[in-house]
């Protein structure tokens, strides 16, 4: 009996990481978002490099496309290989996403247009309603208005209010 109950407690610390690891799926933003509408960007500073594609816009960014708002201190644009659009979006400092109802905060994200997706890193902090989780790193895939959080998960929520 007694090794039947060690070996259930060392399969189950055995088993504890990897379900850990696979990290926390939720339900982002309300109505899912239009990636297709323009991408409009306003900042304090711009400036612009050729040679490598880029641009960053320095002070006060936002970045607005349709309901969906991405704020922060500094955000560089890659283009296209073409040069005909953006392909994505890098923000750092004070990342800020807001889409709909709900909004994430983070040290970092990536925004690639194509696909809709958006990777938040470091110190993550979700709000929806007046429900928290934090967590490292924070993967949002607006077109279909989900999200995935992964390492360390907490989670705050007020009972019969969320």
């Amino acid at each position: 009996m007694l090794t039947r109950i060690f070996a259930s407690l060392c399969l189950t610390l055995l088993l504890a990481p990897s379900a850990m690891a696979e990290g926390t799926n939720i339900a982002f933003g309300g109505p899912k978002a239009d990636t297709t509408l323009p991408v409009e960007i306003n900042a304090d500073a711009l400036s612009i490099s050729q040679a490598d594609g880029m641009a960053v816009f320095s002070g006060n960014v936002m970045v607005t496309q349709g309901v969906m708002k991405l704020s922060a201190n500094e955000m560089r644009v890659q283009y296209a290989a073409d040069k005909k659009g953006i392909e994505k979006l890098f923000a750092s400092g004070k990342v800020l996403l807001v889409n709909a109802t709900d909004a994430a905060e983070a040290e970092q994200a990536v925004y690639t247009i194509a696909s809709g997706q958006v990777e938040m890193s470091g110190n993550v902090l979700l709000t929806q309603g007046q429900a928290t989780m934090a967590a490292q790193k924070l993967v949002i895939d607006l077109k279909t208005g989900t999200g995935r959080l992964d390492g360390r998960v907490t989670t705050t929520f007020v009972p019969g209010k969320n």
